[in-house]
């Protein structure tokens, strides 16, 4: 807890620190408990007002150290407490409108965002998403999945009847008021029934607090006891909407603009297939060292790369070239016929031929998708391949040899149209910087962070999981022969999470030797699929491993040695299994 970001303030530290210790821990949810049992006597007094700041700031308190305040009930409880806390201690009745206006728009925002939300996906239009919901070990029960079997038609009018109170919420505020309670009745209703079947006990009474302000800001006016209320809070609200919505849109104009910059000596090919690529170089342009060329994950960037390429250009000088492919960042997709991964192995084979001089070898460098694509180019390139490298790679049977791997393809293929559709819609600029930005070298940051919250990148990693996942779920044949020496990078997290994955990296290993050429994996310790590249340890032993590959089976047996690490780290410092 202590590597979130809110808690790399000092001050948070310190505060943090002073409540984490048992006692004081204790102490405090003892203290709650007697508010809250206050809170249940009758009374209309500022000690209530008190009372209700006091049980909101605590829950900010605690959180640090138990989490409570993750959860949407957690999180509206604390904004009820405190903001009904406040107005009881006002005097003014125009502040006592805008905090209860306040409480009234987070209710419909949550309603309707999260009926929304749902109405983008394909589950709970098809109502496949209840049953899938009550068949959880965490959310589900039993009785009534079978429930939602043995009546599928009443299964499916539910979860419309759910999105359609979610996503119309707001029309309490229409007909006059005479929509209120019905909305309210269904609202409260859904609230318990998650209560006794999902376990969401919270939610039942967090939710349904916020709907008195809801009721009393969809009064009509006419009636003597809203007679006098101050609405000009929805007016500021929605100037501060519009306001946001206007910040969105610039900040979105100027991260694009950055995304298109590419590097101050970016180049560009264009390919067979119309697509402009563009790609940076560098490290010694040694013409009897092979180029190492890197090819990116799934929605990932060409900088994702940065350490292991500063390490093997700028500590060794070993000469690179890194490229976005085509839809990522500054490289255009121009084709407009349907995306096959023949496409990207076509783009990469022609910016080969086009970037490097005539014959000159080339070692292919790819993480996850990247990797994969990378093989496929391989017989293309023929000789001029001194070598292939996979960090972590995708293997086109993972989708029918790892059970892991099958389950999570559907959610994630739905994760990435999400991500697709929402960004395009401008909301990139709600999005919170990863930690692995933050892990990459500075002079990256903005740059891979602007790509990341970019609808372009999203939309690219859409497409090419389209074509992955329609061509992965039927693979059942043996990897074909690659006449170069291969080396497998693999990340020990991912090999722990999934042991199959270990199995198909000796896969692709075991084509390697099958050519009759070096092939081999070899694990980096403590490393995962992302933080293999993102973080600098794990980066730096990566690509002391891949200076090692190239020297020992890539690079020519005479001529003069490029630099490589005192210590072997294909024999010691890392696991081969």
């Amino acid at each position: 807890m202590r590597q979130t970001p809110e808690s790399r303030i000092p001050a948070v530290q310190k505060l943090t620190d002073a409540v984490s210790g048992r006692r004081t821990t204790l102490a405090l949810h003892a203290t709650r408990v007697a508010c809250g049992l206050g809170m249940l006597l009758p009374g209309n007094s500022r000690w209530r007002a008190a009372g209700s700041l006091y049980l909101g700031a605590t829950t900010t308190l605690l959180q640090a150290r138990h989490r409570y305040g993750s959860d949407g009930s957690d999180q509206v409880a604390t904004q009820v407490q405190a903001v009904t806390g406040l107005a009881r201690l006002s005097n003014s009745p125009q502040v006592k409108d805008a905090l209860m206006w306040y409480l009234a728009i987070q209710a419909n925002m949550s309603y309707a965002a999260s009926g929304w939300v749902k109405m983008a996906g394909t589950k709970w239009r098809d109502g496949s998403a209840l049953p899938g919901v009550m068949r959880t070990r965490t959310y589900g029960f039993e009785h009534a999945y079978r429930l939602t079997q043995r009546y599928p038609r009443a299964s499916r009018a539910a979860q419309h009847a759910v999105l359609a109170m979610e996503c119309l919420f707001p029309v309490v505020y229409l007909a006059g008021g005479r929509l209120t309670r019905p909305m309210l009745g269904a609202a409260g209703g859904f609230h318990v029934v998650n209560a006794f079947v999902m376990g969401l006990g919270r939610f039942m009474t967090a939710f349904p607090a916020m709907h008195p302000m809801v009721a009393y800001t969809a009064a009509p006016r006419t009636l003597p006891a809203v007679a006098g209320r101050d609405d000009r809070m929805v007016r500021t609200a929605l100037a501060l909407l519009a306001g946001g919505v206007t910040g969105a849109a610039v900040l979105a104009t100027q991260r694009r603009a950055r995304v298109m910059a590419g590097w101050p000596m970016s180049r560009t090919v264009t390919t067979r297939c119309g697509n402009v690529l563009e790609y940076d170089v560098g490290g010694k342009d040694l013409a009897d060292r092979p180029v190492l060329v890197f090819n990116h994950g799934l929605a990932s960037t060409s900088e994702h790369f940065a350490w292991i390429v500063e390490r093997l250009a700028f500590d060794l000088g070993q000469p690179v070239v890194t490229y976005a492919r085509a839809g990522y960042g500054p490289s255009r997709r121009v084709r407009n016929a349907p995306y096959t991964l023949r496409e990207s192995v076509d783009d990469l084979e022609d910016l080969i031929r086009q970037a490097l001089p005539d014959g000159r070898r080339v070692v292919l460098v790819g993480h996850s998708l990247g990797a994969e694509l990378n093989r496929r180019t391989v017989e293309r390139l023929g000789d001029r391949v001194a070598g292939v490298v996979y960090l972590d790679p995708t293997h086109p049977g993972q989708l029918v040899r790892s059970s892991r791997q099958r389950k999570g393809s559907e959610l994630f293929t739905e994760s990435l149209k999400d991500m697709a559709r929402w960004t395009r819609l401008g909301t990139g600029a709600l999005m919170s910087r990863p930690r692995w930005v933050q892990d990459l070298p500075y002079p990256y940051r903005e740059k891979v962070f602007a790509l990341y919250t970019d609808s372009r990148l999203w939309t690219a990693a859409a497409r090419e999981w389209e074509a992955v996942h329609g061509e992965f779920r039927d693979f059942d044949a043996d990897l074909e022969p690659v006449p170069a020496p291969g080396l497998v990078v693999a990340a020990q997290v991912t090999v722990d999470i999934d042991p199959d994955q270990l199995l198909m990296y000796h896969d692709i290993a075991r084509a390697h030797r099958e050519a009759g050429r070096h092939g081999e994996v070899t694990v980096v310790e403590r490393a995962g699929h992302d933080t293999i590249l993102s973080d600098a340890r794990h980066a730096r032993t990566a690509a002391d491993l891949i200076a090692a590959f190239v020297e020992r089976h890539c690079a020519p047996r005479t001529g003069p040695a490029a630099a490589v690490p005192a210590a072997d780290p294909l024999e010691k410092g890392s696991e081969e299994k």
